[in-house]
């Protein structure tokens, strides 16, 4: 049994040991803190972003499913009333979409507008409030639900406020040709900043009633039909009626999809993190066996004397042992502070997504640094010096005290 009193007494001659080449040290140390240090950064920078993403998916609504016709064909009320009829379906709307822009302040922003019963919205997407004035019912299609950051700039300064009247500019395509229309519309209400999201941003959309689609905006087909199931457990159910009623001419989605494929993707590239990593850790294993390997050919005398003294096998294989391990948990312990750090930078920098050629969103997450990972992070560390330096340790605890006394 190992006593406490001889692990403390190892311990300290691990860390004399290695002060004494320092240099050789210092360059394992380096080459082990490599890995822990790519490991945190990167895994936690795609958890943050991960979990920021999954969360805008999924606060957009679980139960929501939206239909989009393919080129040549359309949605009609036919269509409607048998979407409505099917079981499980609470609600369905049709709607008319387009991306437009409008004038903060001295900024152009890149908006999407919606023609739709907006009371469908609040349902579909929790968390949303209005934060001032009312949303406008179907018969005032010249009045708008505007988001926040189109009512405020991005200082917090109030451009337009209740009754004012906005314009949008949008590219409108009939008859295989495109012409710039503009629209002049009334803000009837303000919504609550709600923080941004992944694929709709209320804080960036403008919403009108369904009859502003045709009446102001001009469209004579819907862009999709927005559907509202019980609860998220009939979703897949109610997608697979819809694909059996629609086939190849409408695009059916839903936001709890969406969510399971963004949880793949990020399962994906945290494996190939992992992976990456790992090839580091190698190295630093190869890097571990070398310096061990060096120092016991160098304290073979010295390793003879402590044999002479009494020292056992097993006591040698702990003691060259816990130089290697020490060596992993300084690199450890340094590479896992750089990788926090690191993260920390990485993730204010933001991440782009154009959704077109002058739309730009950039979003922002925390990286998410867990216990999970750093013991995770840990373990992996401590096992490279027990790796690198099982077979140096193993080698030394079976050299004869009478050659290594006499080894020169």
């Amino acid at each position: 049994m190992v006593s406490i009193t001889f692990v403390f007494d190892i311990f300290r001659l691990a860390i004399k040991a290695l002060t004494e080449r320092k240099t050789r040290a210092v360059l394992t140390i380096v080459g082990i803190a490599i890995g822990p240090f790519a490991l945190v950064m990167i895994t936690s920078v795609i958890d943050g972003y991960g979990d920021y993403v999954i969360s805008q998916i999924e606060g957009l609504g679980q139960n929501a499913i939206v239909l989009f016709p393919e080129s040549g064909s359309k949605l009609t009320q036919k269509d409607l009333d048998i979407i409505r009829a099917l079981p499980h379906v609470k609600r369905a709307e049709p709607f008319y979409s387009i991306q437009a822009q409008v004038r903060v302040g001295t900024q152009t922003k890149i908006v999407f507008v919606y023609a739709i019963p907006i009371s469908i919205v609040f349902e579909a997407i929790s968390g949303l409030e209005v934060y001032k004035g009312s949303i406008p019912s179907d018969t005032d299609y010249l009045k708008a639900l505007v988001g926040y950051k189109i009512a405020y700039d991005d200082n917090g300064n109030q451009v337009y406020d209740l009754g004012d009247v906005i314009t949008i500019t949008y590219l409108r395509t009939s008859g295989g040709k495109s012409e710039v229309k503009r629209a002049a519309i009334s803000i009837a209400g303000v919504l609550k900043e709600f923080g941004g999201a992944f694929i709709l941003s209320p804080d960036t959309t403008i919403f009108l009633p369904l009859s502003a689609g045709q009446r102001v905006l001009g469209l004579s087909e819907w862009s999709g039909v927005f559907v509202l199931v019980e609860s998220s457990t009939y979703v897949p159910e109610v997608m697979n009626e819809l694909r059996n009623l629609f086939g190849n001419s409408a695009s059916i989605i839903s936001f709890q999809s969406i969510a399971n494929i963004a949880n793949s993707i990020i399962g994906a590239m945290n494996f190939i993190s992992f992976s990456a990593s790992l090839s580091a850790f190698a190295v630093a294993i190869a890097g571990v066996a070398a310096t061990m390997i060096t120092s016991v050919i160098e304290r073979t005398r010295e390793i003879g004397v402590l044999k002479a003294l009494g020292f056992t096998d097993f006591q040698v294989l702990i003691m060259i042992l816990m130089e290697s391990i020490v060596m992993s948990l300084i690199g450890g312990a340094i590479g896992i502070s750089l990788g926090v750090l690191g993260a920390h930078m990485l993730a204010s920098q933001g991440f782009e997504i154009r959704a077109a050629a002058t739309a730009i969103m950039v979003i922002r997450a925390p990286p998410k640094i867990t216990a999970i990972s750093i013991g995770r992070t840990v373990a992996l560390t401590i096992s490279i010096g027990v790796v690198g330096g099982i077979f140096p340790a193993y080698r030394a605890s079976k050299i004869p005290p009478a050659v290594a006394l006499r080894y020169e």
